[in-house]
């Protein structure tokens, strides 16, 4: 772009408060324009986020020990007892679903045999922290389908857990143990 153009969408961007024009003395002529994020920028009129480079530091800081893994789990079973306590419908099955949509695993939901829930999670919303370590961030969602289910559904059991890689999703659930459906 011609440096007038650009002038002009950095000046729409300070009208609109996304950033800051700052100027910058020079030893010799004129002072420097710098632009900067402004610190009040609202993109989208939202105030930023940045849960998704937190989750990847996060997951990034705990080592995959044994120990370390065991305690992100109990602390995603915790999670998902709070997530489960909120669900809106009766049926564990369906609450399940629909927690597993709401947090933005897209899932492929198999009811039959009517004592068990087979779920194929086609979207990773997890998969940048992934990346970052993957036994922390998948022991974590093992976690809190096991509290979803200590709330929902105590007497059914997480027979499978299989992750797979997150830029193709597919990861498997199978709950088994879980009372037919009423007719």
């Amino acid at each position: 772009m011609h440096p007038n153009g650009v002038r002009a969408h950095l000046q729409r961007m300070s009208d609109a408060g996304l950033v800051v024009r700052r100027r910058s003395a020079q030893p010799r002529g004129r002072p420097r324009d710098e632009w900067a994020i402004s610190p009040t920028a609202q993109p989208g009129h939202e105030p930023p986020r940045a849960y998704g480079a937190l989750a990847r530091w996060l997951a990034r800081a705990i080592p995959p020990t044994p120990q370390r893994l065991a305690e992100v789990e109990a602390t995603g079973r915790r999670i998902g007892r709070e997530l489960a306590s909120s669900a809106a419908s009766a049926s564990p099955r369906l609450a399940i679903g629909d927690q597993l949509t709401a947090l933005g695993f897209q899932p492929q939901v198999e009811h039959e045999p009517p004592e068990r829930l087979t779920c194929r999670l086609r979207n990773c919303p997890y998969r940048d922290s992934v990346r970052e370590n993957q036994a922390v961030v998948c022991d974590l969602h093992r976690g809190l389908v096991r509290g979803m289910l200590d709330q929902l559904a105590p007497n059914a059991t997480l027979d499978r857990f299989v992750p797979h890689d997150p830029d193709q999703a597919g990861c498997e659930i199978e709950i088994g143990g879980l009372a037919p459906t009423p007719a």
